[in-house]
This record gives structure tokens, sequence and C-alpha cells, in this order.
């Protein structure tokens, strides 16, 4: 045989399949190596569940805000008159401390000019208080009540073994409050050298 029929015989055919099959075998390990595409439908999935997650967080956050926006509104509504309210109450102690002033016999006499102003007195501090209570203030009324340091102001003690320790029996200056806030406490005289009051015995002031 000569030369050119050796390279075309059973020889070469097999090195040529060998060949082949190495090369695939080289195609297939790259394509084991090579990252795997992510799936576009589970990509689709985790973004939305991201997007989802964040509108929660959104909505969640503007009803904490629409909630904290109407309490500051309400608040604003109830007491945004507390300073002025409590300008009005000294004005008004004034006018009672001018009645209170006033002889009980000069009153019972024939002056008509000072029962006249005596009248407009407590016309003008029951009009003052009436416009106040419109607006949220409540005068406390805390005689016989179990003393209450939220609402009242001892200024005295009065030894009574009739009536339960520390319960307000007498009022000095009247407190108010107005919406929840106590205004102006009530200054005032407890009782005390008498039994003990209930456990459970509360201030009415602050239903």
């Amino acid at each position: 045989m000569t030369d050119e029929s050796k390279k075309h015989g059973p020889d070469e055919a097999v090195e040529n399949n060998v060949a082949a099959e190495a090369f695939a075998a080289q195609e297939a390990a790259a394509g084991a190596d090579a990252p795997a595409e992510p799936d576009p439908v589970e990509l689709l999935k985790a973004e939305n569940a991201e997007l989802r997650d964040k509108y929660l967080r959104l909505a969640a956050e503007m009803d904490n805000l629409r909630r904290r926006t109407e309490r500051d509104v309400k608040d604003a509504k109830s007491y945004s008159v507390a300073g002025f309210a409590r300008d009005m109450l000294a004005v008004s102690d004034n006018l009672r401390r001018a009645l209170d002033a006033i002889p009980p016999d000069a009153l019972a006499g024939d002056d008509a000019g000072l029962k006249a102003l005596a009248d407009g007195v407590e016309m003008t501090e029951r009009s003052m208080l009436s416009a106040l209570e419109r607006h949220g203030v409540r005068k406390l009324d805390p005689i016989g009540e179990k003393f209450d340091p939220h609402f009242h102001q001892a200024m005295f003690e009065v030894p009574n073994p009739d009536v339960a320790s520390n319960t307000v029996v007498q009022v000095v200056q009247d407190g108010y409050v107005i919406g929840e806030r106590v205004l102006r406490p009530a200054m005032v005289g407890v009782s005390k050298g008498g039994p003990k009051a209930p456990a459970g015995e509360t201030s009415t002031a602050q239903a």
C-alpha cells in the first residue's frame, strides 16, 4: 500500500470518532459549568412580592399619618383656647372676689345702685363661665370626693372623725378642666382623723 491509502484507512476513521467524542465531552463540560439562566416567571414573582411588601408598608405609614393628623386636629380644636381660658378664669375670680367683698347688709339695704352693680357683675361672671363651658371648659365639683392630686391641690387639713380621711370637704378656689386635661386644679381642704376611704373609691372628677 501507498502512503495515500494509509491516510484514508480504518485508522483515520477511528481517530476522527475519538476526536469528535472528545469535542462533544468538552462542550458538555462547558455547558455544565455555565450558570443556568434564571426563570423569568420566578423573577416576576419575586419582583411582585417586593412591590407588594413596599405597598403594604406605605399603606400602613399613610394610615398612621392620617390617624396622627386627625388626633392633632382634634387636640388643636379642643385645647387651642386653653391659655385664653386660663386667663379668663383669673378675670372670673376677680369678679367673684368683688361680689364677695360687698357686705351682705349693704345689699340688703335700700341702695338700688349697689344692687344693680352687684347684679351686673354677677351676670357678667355667669356669662363668662357659660362661654367657657361652650368651648369645653368644665368646672370641677370635688366636695365629698376622695382627694386626687391630678385634679386637686390640698391647701390644709380639717380634723373630722365623721368623714373618711383624705376627703375633700372645702373648696378655696374652683378648679376647671378642658376636655380631659386639667386647666386649673381645685384648691381644697381635706379631712383627716376619720376612717379610711374604701379602696375602690376614686374621684369622679375624671369622669
